[in-house]
């Protein structure tokens, strides 16, 4: 594993420094890493929550109400829980030397767009081409 770079606190990735240089690369890093932990802090409160908000309302209106409110929250922890494996596999392309790359024309993916959305495996003009593509096969 490399030695991690020296990032100043205002450091942010520029275009005029070579593409995904040990600063850069360092940034995401820690942009990962500081997301995921966020990420599991929040599944953490979820279930304490679950788990101490058990109780019997006697009102049935409450309790579907209460019941709705689980089911939703359970269905945005599925999401982030799906999010942590998108934000491990883009750690581990750090670590392979692959992240920022374009997974489709192996293009460097815009800087902006990194920051913007860091788990991101390709350019903005390949995801959009991704997404036409899908949305005539699906209307197909």
């Amino acid at each position: 594993m490399k030695q991690e770079a020296f990032l100043p606190d205002d450091y942010r990735p520029a275009d005029d420094e070579p593409f995904m240089n040990d600063r850069q690369t360092e940034y995401f890093r820690r942009k990962l890493l500081d997301w995921k932990s966020e990420l599991l802090a929040g599944s953490r409160d979820t279930i304490e929550a679950l788990q101490d908000g058990t109780r019997n309302i006697p009102d049935v209106n409450d309790r579907a109400s209460e019941e709705t409110d689980r089911a939703l929250e359970l269905r945005t922890r599925d999401r982030q829980r799906k999010l942590v494996s998108k934000i491990d596999a883009a750690l581990r392309r750090i670590d392979e030397d692959e992240f920022g790359y374009c997974s489709f024309t192996g293009e460097p993916i815009s800087l902006k767009r990194l920051d913007a959305r860091p788990i991101a495996t390709m350019s903005l003009e390949a995801q959009e081409k991704h997404e036409r593509r899908e949305k005539v096969h699906r209307d197909e």
